[in-house]
């Protein structure tokens, strides 16, 4: 049955052209008063160093259950701990060594501006004094309110004290959905309950400790929570204290372990990739990286796998140079201490900052895509820019190569030594510093160098269009933020010359083109070249179907894999019916696979993007082309790819698999003249034959 749709797909067999998969970043329109120049980001913006704290019930095992030590955190779900037995955990909580005074001046020695720490992660214990719960720090033998001490400590020593706060809750009764592995029931759960429940416990956490400069949700990527309550989350905080900032898994836009926000939906504040640096940065985008010393959040006792502090250095400057936040986490013991080898790394970072802070206090993004040696961080200063060199890999010659500026050099200095003027000067589009033979500092030697004006470097234009594909004619744009310069073109892949056409708005191309663009200044080329294929198509026709039912026929699988299998080849254990792409019906919640198959109307001829949000992988055909790829093991990851077609039937398949942990798949589409949105029920049609 599943394989009926083949005579309907051999119209379609012919190469599609793919496009680049892109993810989309994005603040909705929705988003209450935010702006990117809203004052409430300033201090964030200037710490641009903090403190992560992953702390609860789950130090006390850490990371052993059962003998097996790989577990942290997560324990409870990972470890399959029924919740009777979990919460003999309360009366074992008594962290007598816990000093919040000396947990501050730990991050603030180390060059950090604020704490983020865990008041209720996902196994729902609240480490806070709660009203609302007996499930808290009050219910333990220690009895102090942690957040309250830490609060106050983070003032004493002038540091934002911030909330971590998980929307997933593993013990709460109206919680859903339940665990897979678990045996509790789910009569009389009420999540809308629980909805209710959350706010009230952020509200005592946003009105009984002050000021609180971040609200760091997570724990939103189950199907439970969606947009709408993340936009009523997001204003709900914002209404009890105004000046907060708050992270974009507030909502369920987010893609993936890069923690960026997805087209169309509620962002939050600030993108948060999880323990990974984008590769370019996020230009316009507020984002902070959150990444651990070792291979877990919470204590494990077990793992020795850290981070050296070399790494750690540069990866702080590394995420400043593209103008993001490092949020770097500790997890305490049980009995409330740093693990020796946090506070080691914690130390040796701090003796970094004391000397090289003002390199990333405060700075933007590295003017430059590449430096060989190293990376860039700027401020603007009176009458120009200064650039903080991070040399990572210090010159045998002596001499430090800004490649691709064409600013003048004004005075240039060691920070470890700023008494001691370096002598800098301009060769050809270069500026050269010779520097000491000696290396200042063998992980990071910063060199600051102030140059007239914002930094001008040799960054080709920037060309850009809706598609990579169009059927009669479209519009290029091809801009450049240099100043004093010209923008010539070509459209037959040429390197542009002084004789090329300037560019004066947009271009309007009605054949397949590859442009090349590039800029010039006083009759010279002050770039390299940038280049991009336009191909024109013809859409691929629309069916006309007659004996239609809604929604699709779908095959349900059983099975471990890493990647898509073949369906078509593996037996299938259930078949048949749905309005739309909806996984519900399986029959385990780890451990399968669906196919899906039918038909899409679309209203009018033009270029159509569809994409895929799934955990784990999953594909998305339009007759036999791969539109979007999205396979493998991963979280919520969205992915998007645009094909030609016209108006009418398109057969359409969709595959997916899940492995273990969460799981999830939504299928949305974007056209002419329509919005990105979920594909209706209304739109998908299945013939009555099969």
């Amino acid at each position: 049955m599943l394989n009926q749709l083949v005579n309907m797909k051999k119209a379609y067999r012919s190469s599609i052209l793919l496009l680049a998969l892109t993810l989309l970043v994005g603040i909705a329109e929705g988003n209450k008063g935010y702006s990117p120049d809203d004052a409430r980001m300033t201090w964030w913006r200037e710490a641009r160093f903090g403190m992560f704290i992953h702390w609860g019930l789950y130090s006390i095992p850490a990371g052993e259950w059962k003998g097996e030590t790989n577990h942290a955190e997560w324990i409870r779900t990972t470890a399959q701990i029924p919740i009777d037995e979990y919460d003999k955990f309360v009366q074992e909580f008594n962290p007598i060594k816990f000093d919040a005074d000396e947990w501050v001046r730990m991050a603030k020695d180390a060059g950090m501006k604020y704490i983020v720490i865990t008041s209720k992660h996902h196994d729902g214990f609240s480490l806070f004094d709660s009203r609302y719960t007996d499930f808290d720090i009050m219910s333990t033998p220690f009895k102090r309110d942690i957040m309250d001490e830490l609060a106050n400590a983070c003032r004493k020593y002038g540091l934002k004290i911030c909330w971590y706060h998980s929307i997933m809750d593993w013990h709460h009764p109206d919680y859903l959905p339940r665990r897979g592995w678990e045996s509790r029931t789910t009569e009389g759960a009420d999540f809308s309950r629980y909805i209710s429940h959350m706010k009230k416990q952020l509200k005592e956490l946003i009105q009984n400790y002050g000021d609180i400069g971040v609200l760091w949700f997570d724990g939103e990527w189950e199907e439970t929570w969606n947009h709408e309550y993340g936009q009523d989350l997001y204003d709900y905080v914002r209404d009890l204290q105004p000046s907060i900032v708050i992270n974009n898994r507030v909502d369920s836009g987010r893609s993936g372990m890069q923690g960026l926000t997805k087209e169309g939906n509620y962002a939050g504040d600030f993108g948060t990739p999880e323990q990974e640096i984008p590769p370019t940065g996020l230009p316009g985008i507020d984002w902070e990286t959150c990444m651990t010393m070792n291979d877990h959040w919470g204590y494990n006792k077990h793992n020795n796998n850290w981070k050296s502090s070399k790494d750690l250095i540069q990866k702080l400057a590394d995420i400043a140079s593209k103008g993001g936040n490092f949020l770097l986490n500790v997890g305490p013991t049980a009995e409330g201490l740093f693990p020796q080898s946090s506070i080691n790394r914690l130390a040796a970072m701090g003796q970094w900052m004391k000397i090289n802070g003002e390199s990333i206090y405060g700075t933007q993004a590295s003017p430059f895509k590449h430096l060989s040696w190293g990376r860039c961080t700027q401020k603007a200063v009176k009458g120009g820019t200064r650039l903080y060199l991070h040399v990572f890999s210090w010159p045998e010659n002596g001499r430090l190569v800004i490649p691709g500026i064409y600013n003048q050099p004004g005075q240039a200095f060691l920070l470890s030594d700023p008494t001691v003027e370096l002598d800098a000067f301009r060769k050809e589009d270069a500026i050269v510093i010779n520097v000491p033979q000696k290396v200042p500092d063998p992980i990071n030697s910063v060199v600051a160098i102030d140059i007239a004006g914002k930094p001008d470097v040799n960054d080709p234009p920037i060309i850009s269009a809706e598609h990579d594909i169009f059927i009669n004619e479209m519009d290029i744009s091809i801009v450049s933020p240099r100043e004093n310069i010209t923008i010539h073109y070509t459209l037959d892949g040429s390197t542009p010359s002084i004789k090329s056409p300037i560019v004066d708005g947009p271009i309007s191309l009605t054949k397949t083109s590859q442009v090349s663009a590039r800029l010039f200044r006083n009759g010279e080329p002050v770039s390299g070249n940038s280049q991009a294929q336009y191909t024109k198509v013809v859409p691929y026709p629309g069916l006309d179907l007659q004996d239609i039912a809604q929604g699709l026929l779908y095959g349900y699988y059983e099975g471990s894999w890493d990647q898509l299998p073949d369906f078509n080849e593996l037996e299938v254990v259930a078949t048949g019916f749905i309005p739309n792409f909806d996984i519900s019906p399986r029959k385990q919640n780890d451990y399968f696979g669906f196919q899906f198959e039918g038909f899409v109307l679309l209203p009018e001829d033009g270029i159509y993007s569809f994409f895929t949000d799934s955990d784990d992988g999953s594909r998305l055909y339009i007759g036999s082309g791969l539109v979007v790829e999205n396979d493998g093991l991963h979280g919520i990851n969205e992915e998007t790819g645009s094909i030609a077609l016209s108006a009418g039937y398109h057969p359409i398949r969709v595959t997916f698999f899940e492995k273990t942990g969460a799981n999830q798949l939504k299928i949305s589409y974007r056209g002419p003249n329509m919005v990105k949105q979920v594909i209706s029920e209304k739109v998908l049609v299945r013939e009555k034959k099969s």
